[in-house]
């Protein structure tokens, strides 16, 4: 695919953060590569809502690389955080066995049994990275236990510890108006959330203050791994640091210029990294933005490291329909994994690029992905034919591919909706699959399942995974004998009306002007006639015709879209179902 040097249009709210974000990197750090960040902590599975963290900065990454600037996108594993609980419901996981290593950092503690992965947090990214791979996002990522734990922060943490009076100073503003707990969206560290469970050991959000002072360090113990210590003593002059362990009682003294096991603070953490790493952009939860929140606070800290707080839009909560917003501290919360197996990459960019970042939006896994499928195929057309506004334009284009060009796409988009309802009747079978899909279109029949790829299986896996059993359609075996004898005349003639249609109408467009025509012509309208033209009357007449239909098919009142369980059925089994 060609290269898209081309800026898209600047009416949405990606073109005008590119603007922003150019301009603040020409001030900060001229002729450099532009710098945007996301932070991920893989300490359960990474949710649907922790995704706005990357699409958000991504989204305009690729704006910018669009304009011919060069620009990175830093994803920073906070995979040295600790480990503070055991997410409930991961497969391979046995709580209680796997409760001994909190406190420790993610990367010492084992990945789920099964896992080919060398520790939890590994196993954890994996299925992330795939994922950002699918949807076309280019990252620089970067371990936070291997920046660490090879020294690479040497330097800024001497200078934390040099100036732990400032920064205390900083947070004592906030220690007296701490807001009630929040659920937090965007990965922080999690000494931050709450104190080691089952340990006794206190964790303060900010650092270890007591008799010795305020330390915004904290070492990994040299004994059991994890983080339960207190900072009892320390020497700017030698680096000399003498710390407890409140777990195993472990203690001893290292020179902190030597020493890499150990971390800075969330709260100190998170602005050095700014500095560090020259951050211009980098979107937070809704729960960064009060005062006292990370953000807020990092941006004053963040002057102490010599950087400047990035651009940071504020960024909504994620839903998925049927459920409250997400929390990765708990197992079973959708991933973009999940998405990703029932919908297209290019429909997932599509959910994060139309809403800017501070309006909440919803996922389906329901019905409702069928009428969001509806929308972008509707959309599809209308910037095919140039008749789309154009922010919507710009939304498209952001969906469909990259600045490195357009992702891999179905070549036969068919309507989802009715994909699906063709894997759900056919219950796996291709070969039946193929030959109904090659009738929705006598004059352009489709000649191989490949081609309505994958958005087929997207539709199929959706059907067998997120539809209740008893949903599912079933189609009869035999005649309902009993109904066919009971019918009045007038649903008697109906029927042959159908009947007398099918082969002259079998297609998707034929079927449904049979189906909708047929109450219309026993009242002595034409099958043609529109809406305007015909009485309330005949959507009565019609829903009890399409019930009619649905009771001798499938045994229901309602199930898929007519037409497509026509074609699916098949003429002859329908005959034979209908009574003929």
């Amino acid at each position: 695919m060609p290269i898209v040097a081309q800026s898209t249009e600047t009416t949405d709210w990606v073109s005008r953060f590119a603007d922003e974000v150019i301009e603040e990197s020409e001030r900060r750090a001229p002729g450099k590569p532009v710098v945007v960040a996301s932070g991920l902590s893989p300490s359960g599975p990474i949710h649907l809502g922790n995704l706005r963290e990357v699409m958000t900065p991504h989204l305009v990454a690729d704006e910018i690389r669009r304009r011919g600037r060069e620009v990175r996108h830093l994803i920073s594993w906070d995979d040295y955080d600790r480990y503070r609980k055991v997410p409930k419901g991961i497969a391979g996981v046995d709580e209680k066995a796997w409760v001994e290593h909190i406190g420790k950092p993610l990367t010492s503690v084992p990945a789920p049994k099964g896992s080919s992965y060398p520790n939890w947090a590994e196993h954890f990214k994996a299925a992330m990275i795939e994922s950002l791979a699918d949807l076309g996002v280019e990252f620089d990522g970067i371990s936070q236990t291997e920046q660490y734990t090879s020294g690479v922060y040497r330097e800024q943490i001497l200078h934390a510890m040099k100036h732990r009076g400032d920064i205390d100073a900083i947070l004592a503003q906030y220690r007296t108006k701490k807001a009630p707990a929040k659920k937090q969206q965007k990965p922080v560290d999690e000494a931050e959330l709450e104190a080691a469970e089952g340990s006794g050991a206190a964790a303060e959000d900010d650092g270890s203050s007591g008799s010795a002072g305020y330390f915004p360090y904290k070492p990994y113990c040299g004994n059991c791994e994890k983080d339960f210590t207190t900072v009892t003593s320390y020497d700017d002059d030698t680096t000399e640091l003498s710390y407890t362990c409140d777990a195993c009682g472990f203690s001893e003294t290292v020179r902190l210029n030597e020493f890499n096991r150990g971390k800075l603070v969330w709260k100190v953490d998170w602005p050095m990294r700014w500095a560090y790493e020259g951050v211009i952009f980098e979107p937070s939860g809704v729960d960064h933005s009060s005062p006292g929140s990370s953000f807020q606070v990092g941006g004053q800290i963040v002057g102490i490291f010599g950087g400047e707080r990035p651009i940071g839009p504020m960024y909504a909560f994620v839903g998925i329909s049927g459920m409250a917003k997400m929390s990765s501290s708990k197992g079973g919360v959708p991933t973009p994994a999940d998405a990703l197996k029932i919908m297209e990459p290019q429909l997932l960019r599509w959910l994060y690029a139309r809403r800017r970042p501070n309006q909440s939006f919803k996922i389906a896994f329901d019905q409702e992905i069928q009428r969001l499928y509806d929308e972008w195929d509707k959309l599809d057309g209308k910037v095919a034919d140039g008749t789309a506004l154009p922010a919507d334009v710009a939304a498209h284009a952001r969906a469909v591919g990259t600045a490195a060009g357009e992702l891999p796409r179905t070549p036969r988009p068919l309507p989802y909706r009715t994909l699906a309802s063709v894997a759900d009747i056919t219950a796996g079978h291709q070969d039946q699959a193929l030959r109904i899909l090659s009738e929705l279109d006598p004059e352009n029949p489709l000649s191989d399942l490949d081609e309505a790829r994958p958005r087929y299986d997207k539709a199929e896996a959706w059907i067998n995974t997120h539809v209740p059993a008893d949903q599912r359609t079933i189609v009869r075996d035999e005649p309902d004998a009993e109904l066919l004898k009971s019918l009045d005349e007038a649903s008697r003639q109906s029927l042959r009306l159908l009947l007398d249609g099918l082969a002259e109408h079998w297609s998707l467009d034929g079927l449904t002007h049979l189906v909708y025509g047929v109450p219309k012509v026993q009242a002595g309208f034409s099958a043609d006639a529109t809406p305007k033209e015909l009485p309330p009357e005949i959507k009565t007449a019609q829903r009890t015709f399409f019930a009619l239909l649905y009771h001798l098919l499938v045994g229901r009142d309602t199930g898929p879209r007519l037409p497509t369980l026509l074609l699916a059925v098949g003429q002859e089994r329908v005959r034979a179902l209908l009574g003929e």
